[in-house]
């Protein structure tokens, strides 16, 4: 299959204009390139995440030291003052 020709791309730019008109055709061909540059903008986006998600992660671990652990009381012997507190 070939592409088409001189006369061929012709007829297809003037069934252009005459179905959108010429007026439409420059906000048309706005609206699709800014399309296009936030499709290759996605694109870029997704290959940067896949390199993102590739690099080594660090895991970090953590101790719990006597200072960070807190009393706790049981919730009825707080709301209930017969108990000698």
């Amino acid at each position: 299959m070939s592409l088409p020709g001189g006369w061929e791309l012709v007829l297809i730019v003037a069934v252009i204009v005459l179905l959108f008109g010429a007026k439409k055709l420059p906000d048309a061909a706005r609206s699709l390139g800014r399309s296009m540059r936030i499709f290759k903008s996605e694109i870029k986006e997704m290959g940067n995440d896949d390199q993102a998600q590739q690099a080594p992660q660090q895991q970090i671990t953590g101790g719990t030291t006597q200072s960070q652990v807190q009393n706790v009381q049981d919730p009825q012997q707080v709301n209930n003052p017969q108990n000698g507190q």
